[in-house]
């Protein structure tokens, strides 16, 4: 009786268009998740990401959890999302799913998860996204953005990062820093989102695809800028 009524439950739930919260996949989770820490990151009162910066961005990249840890030597490694904006119409096409990892060395002991955002501020550094490979300080400098609801978009004169980092740390971690990280697109998670085989470039230039429902919370925050 009970798988009876499960069978016809999500029967009608597919004919509905309704999609029950344990049929999301980790790639939809992943999407939430970034919305949340950018919501988070860009709504604190005092020492949010400036809208301004955000509004000027090419893409953004939300790395919810990055994991990094190590004694001397140490590593990161977490996956999140790049979306980008449309040039013509000025609108936030549909997210991609990627990984960033890397190496650093220096002296740094512990552990610690760090959501980590990235303002691609430029065509260049949009670009090198869609590259198997896109090594952050390398390929593309980076460098830490300036906080604050007050700062000026002028700042900018002085960093010459075509890419501006942030970060917010919940743990105790001392050294852990994005250059020299590998950003790369996740092929399987992409494939699982949207039901085919699509680059990064078909994604996130190309529109090639439509966003999924998951991606409803992030698209509606960034439809403020």
């Amino acid at each position: 009786m009970v798988k009876k009524i499960l069978t016809i439950f999500l029967a009608l739930s597919v004919l509905s268009g309704f999609t029950p919260a344990f049929a999301e996949s980790k790639w939809d989770e992943l999407l939430i998740e970034s919305a949340r820490v950018f919501e988070e990151m860009t709504e604190m009162p005092e020492d949010g990401i400036p809208s301004d910066f955000i509004k000027n961005a090419y893409a953004v990249a939300i790395f919810p959890s990055v994991v990094g840890g190590g004694f001397v030597i140490g590593g990161k490694y977490g996956q999140g999302v790049v979306i980008a904006r449309d040039g013509d119409r000025g609108e936030w096409g549909a997210p991609a799913v990627f990984d960033l990892a890397g190496l650093s060395f220096g002296w740094q002991i512990g552990g610690q998860a760090t959501d980590t955002i990235l303002i691609i501020r430029n065509e260049r550094g949009l670009d090198g996204l869609l590259k198997s490979r896109f090594k952050l300080g390398g390929d593309a400098s980076v460098a830490a953005g300036p906080w604050g609801r007050n700062a000026e978009a002028t700042t900018d004169l002085q960093l010459k990062g075509m890419i501006w980092s942030y970060s917010r740390s919940r743990g105790a971690f001392i050294g852990l820093k994005l250059d020299g990280a590998v950003v790369s697109p996740n092929n399987k998670a992409n494939e699982a989102l949207y039901g085919g085989s699509y680059s990064p470039k078909e994604i996130l230039i190309d529109n090639k695809v439509k966003a999924t429902g998951s991606a409803g919370r992030l698209l509606k925050a960034l439809s403020k800028y």
